[in-house]
């Protein structure tokens, strides 16, 4: 399956050009909300849950609500099916032009890759994240392989947070 180029950042991407040191407006978030929880599958819906109650707290029209708890979701999927982890840390970043999530786990083997499902209904999380969102990747957080890996929506998405 052809993939299409995104403005995928991660640590393993190397940019040469002039940017902005802080593109999204994270210097300074304007609200930040985290939480840990057991990584197992009954964490997802739980994790779905407490990202769109805080959104709905702090104001977030409907479709960010939807699109953000989507991303949750399949981040916090791919970290308790795919890594070692006993557990995960999910956070939502309001920054001045963006929506962050991102979910820490405790690493795996291999980062996360889009690849091809083909007709198999399971392993298109990331290929989901990657149509939603405008830019996505991971890091390494400098603990044995544990990884943080995020997602940026930007507020234009509905009603702005």
């Amino acid at each position: 399956m052809a993939q299409r180029p995104r403005p995928h950042r991660d640590t393993t991407r190397h940019d040469t050009g002039l940017r902005d040191p802080d593109p999204a407006g994270f210097r300074d978030p304007v609200r930040r909300f985290a939480f840990e929880l057991p990584a197992r599958t009954e964490s997802v819906g739980r994790a779905r849950r407490l990202v769109e109650e805080r959104l709905i707290l702090w104001g977030c029209g409907p479709e960010i609500r939807d699109t953000a708890a989507l991303v949750v979701s399949e981040l916090a999927t791919n970290a308790v099916l795919h890594t070692a982890s006993s557990r995960i840390v999910c956070e939502v970043r309001e920054g001045t032009k963006t929506l962050r999530i991102a979910v820490r786990d405790e690493g795996g083997p291999a980062g996360p890759r889009i690849r091809d499902c083909g007709a198999e209904e399971r392993g298109r999380g990331l290929l989901i994240v990657d149509a939603l969102c405008p830019a996505w990747g991971s890091e390494r957080t400098g603990h044995g392989t544990a990884q943080i890996v995020w997602a940026e929506l930007a507020h234009g998405l509905g009603e702005p947070c």
